[in-house]
């Protein structure tokens, strides 16, 4: 690996010598770029917590509950095409224009759902925000790969996934708050406005220490066949949710298309030995998939099963999940110390089983004699091992990449990333329409009632579960022999 060295990045990417003596993430040379990087991923925190608890009632109020899982996968497999085309721009020209043009097409999505009329037009906001997402999510890890030297990449890492911890409390109470009193569309349109302090704080210093091409190396001119396989995967993907969701037997059209545009796109966008866990950086960007995937995919009905089997309310059914940034939190603090680095393929084997642990308890609450705070609790103990598992990956893909290779390899690991949400949540959710999901019941007051049969909601987080001790299999395979 081809590590960076401890110095400070100028804006052609090559490294002067003024941090050699740097002790952290918050000293003089680096405060105020992890300061401003930090808080852009406070906003997409924030955004995800918020979204997540208005979600089900703008489905509701949308007419659009069968299409849940629409609304979550429209982000993702956009957001697949986001990421290749901000791996190349980032290795090509550096992080700072995909970050803004991403920051800005974020920002829009969130608009165009918060003003939607129709379920449809509603989604097509959360696809736009997703390419957003994803030129945000890649140029990240690009700034970090480029601008910390390797000691101080995992306290980094640790910083982003505390970013998530007053969003994970307050994004629950105040989206919730929100809905119910000023209408769900408020949250969407809301959370734009903090996209001013980020940007103000981060992009001066990436333009400073980040900017332009990696090293020595001459911009390139995209490549035009990663950009058409970056094309294929999001619209392989999209159809294979749409395939998913239609269960007319004409379906298997567009199901097969799909199949067709993605595989050649796996193939040539993943590092290869990725789909056979081959050892070494094919299996930390499987990992990434199967692990974000199966939790992903679990959480993004929680909130929807307390509403509609518990009788929850918006707010406390987000609230359920709002421990869960702290507990995160604290996962990633735990793999950033330098003790427990030579054990860091351990701590992810065990953080995979508590998270399988986790989604499958989820579903307990079905059974009405179970506490209801059994999901929070259950989540939080899902939360820490996610934090052990995703923050490592992160740190383990940069171990493994050149410098001019960080935005490809970052592209590949945030693609395993999405595209396992994608699918994953296009086989949730035709199980959960299978079974008798999506047939929600207003009652006379217009709060919902148990419409959705409870074996809707099993299909869901069960195979979830089983996917997650996959992914404690694959953790065996994090390195060469």
């Amino acid at each position: 690996m081809a590590a960076l060295e401890p110095r400070e990045t100028d804006v052609t990417g090559t490294a002067s010598d003024s941090s050699d003596h740097a002790t952290g993430v918050l000293s003089r040379p680096y405060r105020s770029l992890s300061i401003g990087i930090v808080s852009v991923v406070m906003l997409i925190a924030f955004e995800a917590t918020a979204v997540g608890t208005a979600m089900p009632v703008a489905a509701r109020d949308l007419d659009g509950l069968s299409l849940y899982a629409f609304a979550f996968s429209g982000y993702f497999t956009t957001s697949l095409f986001g990421m290749v085309l901000a791996g190349q721009w980032s290795d090509r020209s550096g992080p700072l224009a995909s970050l803004t043009c991403g920051i800005a097409a974020f920002a829009a999505g969130l608009l165009l759902s918060g003003t939607a009329g129709a379920m449809w037009l509603f989604i097509v906001g959360r696809a736009v925000q997703g390419l957003g997402g994803g030129l945000v999510i890649v140029a990240l890890y690009v700034v970090v790969g480029r601008a910390y030297p390797e000691r101080l990449r995992s306290a980094i890492m640790a910083a982003f996934a505390a970013s998530w911890v007053v969003p994970s409390v307050v994004g629950p109470l105040a989206s919730g708050a929100v809905t119910e009193q000023l209408g769900w569309r408020w949250v969407f349109i809301g959370i734009p406005v903090l996209v001013v302090f980020p940007l103000a704080l981060a992009l001066p210093q990436i333009r400073r220490r980040a900017g332009g091409p990696a090293g020595e190396t001459v911009a390139a001119p995209f490549d035009a066949r990663r950009i058409r396989l970056a094309l294929g995967i999001s619209l392989g993907a999209g159809l294979l949710q749409y395939a998913a969701q239609d269960h007319d037997r004409l379906s298997l059209v567009p199901g097969l298309a799909g199949a067709a545009l993605l595989v050649p796109a796996v193939r040539g966008l993943l590092p290869r030995g990725t789909c056979r866990a081959a050892r070494g950086l094919p299996s930390v960007v499987l990992l990434r998939g199967v692990a974000a995937g199966a939790f992903i995919s679990a959480e993004s009905f929680v909130p929807l099963m307390l509403v509609t089997q518990r009788g929850l309310s918006p707010t406390l059914a987000g609230f359920s999940l709002a421990a869960g940034g702290g507990a995160w939190a604290l996962g990633s603090y735990v793999q950033s110390r330098p003790r427990v680095e030579p054990y860091r393929e351990r701590l992810m084997t065990l953080g995979m089983l508590v998270v399988a642990a986790a989604i499958a308890t989820a579903p307990s609450v079905l059974i009405h004699a179970v506490p209801v705070w059994t999901v929070a609790v259950a989540w939080g103990f899902g939360c820490f091992g996610m934090g052990l598992v995703i923050s490592s990956t992160s740190v383990l893909l940069l171990d493994l990449s050149a410098p001019g290779e960080a935005g490809a390899n970052s592209a590949a690991l945030q693609i395993s990333d999405g595209l396992s949400n994608v699918l994953l949540l296009a086989a949730g959710g035709a199980a959960f329409a299978a079974l008798g999901g999506g047939t929600v019941a207003r009652t006379a007051t217009g709060a919902t009632a148990g419409g959705s049969h409870p074996a809707a909601f099993a299909a869901v987080f069960l195979p979830m579960a089983a996917v997650a001790l996959l992914g404690a299999w694959v953790t065996t395979r994090l390195r060469e022999r």
